[in-house]
């Protein structure tokens, strides 16, 4: 049962102690409340858990400019960040966590400024059909978050300049550019900043709950423990792997996403396995490479190797499609 609500501001804006601050904020959160996180980033590309950082983001072009590429632990797509941006977390036990409350918090905070934003899909939220926020969410088990950005005033000309969006990812969306398809709150209210934008959310965050909502100081948290994670967050190895060279490759884009499959063949077995997503749901693809290695390069073997795989409501239909994909293959 949630008997008190919390909420916490950050004013650092470097990506990789903001992401360790949210993972600590995840262990910690007990299991009475829900904790509000706000935070930004500088110059920042966020990708995905299972993506390719290569193919999502202009490294040369946003490092050149002194911004910065970090991976999060939650699935989706890549999402670039300024300082016109605003990030929200939601942080909450298994048996708190409710994400149809969560985006009710956000949607108050928008409609509250008489803006008529509407929830589109599995984790958008739009106004016009244009999205100004998107969402991913994470679990590890019995801790639970939710998060997302809220454009206010983002320089949309950085989107194109560090962003690779697919081509088959527009098309999807029935638009022609990602510059096209987003757009900034501040158009809908021209009195808009980040600061009224945290007040208005912390104000919905007491609203759907009905409850006051309680700050927490950075001075409260563990500073060896967030420093520890940071480390990790900030490492060439969690951010880009190891590059390796494959020798056979394959993808498509499905409804719940895209799938581009790497191998490394040797003597007709699959050595080396990488499967890189924009898909919510991180688990799978960090098991099928499992289920592949080894495997003799035949479509047959891969299917049945497949299918031993432990599948939940939500993978069940990202499973078919990868077959599908396998077979039209013809391997």
């Amino acid at each position: 049962m949630i008997n008190q609500i919390q909420y916490i501001i950050t004013t650092q804006t470097n990506p990789y102690e903001n992401l360790a601050l949210e993972e600590y904020l995840l262990e910690k959160v007990g299991d009475n409340e829900v904790i509000l996180y706000l935070w930004q980033n500088e110059k920042t590309v966020v990708i995905g858990k299972n993506q390719n950082p290569w193919k999502e983001c202009r490294i040369k072009e946003l490092t050149t400019d002194g911004g910065r590429l970090v991976r999060r632990l939650s699935g989706g797509g890549a999402v670039f960040h300024d300082m016109g941006n605003l990030n929200f977390t939601f942080l909450a036990t298994k048996e708190n966590y409710d994400v149809d409350r969560q985006m009710e918090v956000i949607l108050k905070a928008v409609n509250n400024l008489g803006i008529p934003a509407i929830k589109t899909g599995r984790n958008d939220i739009t106004v016009e059909d244009r999205k100004f926020s998107g969402n991913a969410f994470y679990s590890d088990g019995n801790q639970c978050y939710h998060h997302g950005t809220l454009l206010v005033e983002v320089d949309m000309s950085k989107l194109s300049t560090y962003l690779n969006v697919s081509r088959d990812k527009l098309v999807s969306k029935g638009v022609a550019s990602v510059k096209s398809r987003v757009v900034n709150l501040k158009e809908y209210h021209s009195n808009l900043d980040i600061d009224r934008m945290k007040k208005e959310l912390i104000q919905a965050f007491g609203q759907v709950y009905g409850l006051v909502p309680n700050k927490m100081e950075l001075s409260q948290m563990n500073p060896i423990e967030i420093e520890h994670k940071k480390e990790r967050f900030a490492s060439w190895e969690w951010n880009f792997g190891k590059k390796q060279e494959f020798n056979y490759s394959f993808g498509k884009r499905f409804t719940w996403g895209d799938i581009d499959i790497k191998l490394q063949i040797e003597s007709g077995v699959i050595k080396e396995c990488v499967a890189y997503s924009d898909a919510l749901e991180t688990s799978f693809f960090e098991q099928l490479p499992i289920f592949l290695l080894g495997c003799t390069f035949h479509t047959d073997e891969m299917i049945r190797s497949l299918k031993q795989m432990q599948l939940s409501d939500d993978t069940i239909m990202i499973q078919e499609d990868i077959i599908s994909l396998i077979r039209e293959e013809r391997l």
